[in-house]
Formats: C-alpha cells, sequence, structure tokens
C-alpha cells in the first residue's frame, strides 16, 4: 500500500508537469512504469464508456496489455481491490488481438509495432480505450500515447479516435494533454 501511496503522489507531480526524479536520488522516487501503471489505472476514472459496455453489475472492468509487459507486477499493484462504478478491476496480458474479449483498456506494448493498424481496425468500434508509447501512435489512431520529455511523461490524446469508439475523454485529463488528430494514410504520419 505504501508503494501505491507514493506513486499515486507521483502522478500527481506528473499531472502538474513535474520532473520524475532521475540519477542519485532517485532511489525512493517511483520507476517509470509505475508511473504509467497509474496514469493507465487512473484513465478509467476519466473516461466514460457506453452504458451498453458492460453485460452485467459485477462484470470486472479489465485492462489489458498487448505484446510483452513492461509494468510487470506494477499494474497489478495499481488496480488490487479497486472499482470503478462496482466494477472490480483485473488485469489481463494477451499475446495476440484474436484473445482480446470485453477489454475496456488496452496497452499496447512496443513490441507490437508492426501489427499496429491490424489491431486497432480489429478493435474499431469496441469501446476499448488504446493506450501506448509507441512513436507517433497517437497519429495514427491509438487514443492515448505516453510520451517522455525531458524526463517529464506527458500524453498525446487522440479525442477523434476515442469518440469513433463512443468514448468521451474528460476535460481534467485533455487540459494538460497534447491533441492531435489521426492521419491519413500517405501524408506522412510520424513512426
Amino acid at each position: 500500500m505504501e508503494i501505491l501511496n507514493r506513486t499515486l503522489q507521483a502522478v500527481l507531480f506528473c499531472t502538474l508537469g513535474l520532473a520524475i526524479a532521475r540519477g542519485a536520488g532517485a532511489a525512493e522516487a517511483p520507476t517509470e512504469y509505475q508511473v504509467k501503471a497509474v496514469f493507465v489505472f487512473n484513465f478509467a476514472h476519466f473516461v466514460d464508456w457506453p452504458p451498453q459496455s458492460f453485460t452485467s453489475p459485477g462484470e470486472p472492468f479489465v485492462i489489458g496489455i498487448l505484446g510483452n509487459d513492461p509494468f510487470g507486477s506494477r499494474l497489478d499493484e495499481a488496480v488490487r481491490g479497486e472499482q470503478i462504478n462496482q466494477h472490480p478491476l483485473s488485469v489481463r496480458r494477451f499475446r495476440n488481438v484474436g484473445e482480446i474479449t470485453d477489454c475496456r483498456i488496452l496497452y499496447i506494448d512496443r513490441s507490437e509495432s508492426a501489427q499496429l493498424a491490424q489491431i486497432l481496425a480489429a478493435l474499431d468500434h469496441r469501446g476499448t480505450l488504446t493506450v501506448s508509447e509507441l512513436d507517433g501512435s497517437s497519429e495514427r489512431g491509438v487514443m492515448i500515447q505516453f510520451i517522455t520529455e525531458n524526463n517529464r511523461i506527458r500524453l498525446r490524446i487522440n479525442v477523434e479516435a476515442a469518440r469513433a469508439a463512443g468514448l468521451t475523454i474528460s476535460s481534467k485529463l485533455l487540459r494538460p494533454a497534447e491533441i492531435v488528430t489521426t492521419q491519413s494514410a500517405g501524408t506522412g504520419g510520424k513512426d
């Protein structure tokens, strides 16, 4: 619980634009993926899913990881015992997009870079919030992209992609983020 409290404090500082401590004094500072795990967990509080997203009141709110898992146990620790609108949170790991069923938030790892277009096409209109740190992924249709600049974690958000999936992202999450749009094929989007 103590590590979770420190991680939650770190997310608060990160959202205010403060740097993540690096170097000699960083022994007590949370790791990059502890901070990102808490971000992913907190996205559930700042996004609205369509009412039909859940088939039963007690259905789990699944946060999925597709590809390699950079979080280790950090994401599991962040969601342990938590609920979103009476839905218990759970973390599932997927080897391929075909395994994904009722996933509300999906973190797409860098290891899936070559398949990103196919993954997004398979998730089209499923109501799954997509998150990644792949370079240029938000311009390619991922809804939330982590970027690290000057030891700070920032967000790029593709509101257009979220709306297409029936999701509404809170202005509280949008305000500190960079808003991007999906680039059309052939326009030379970032990779």
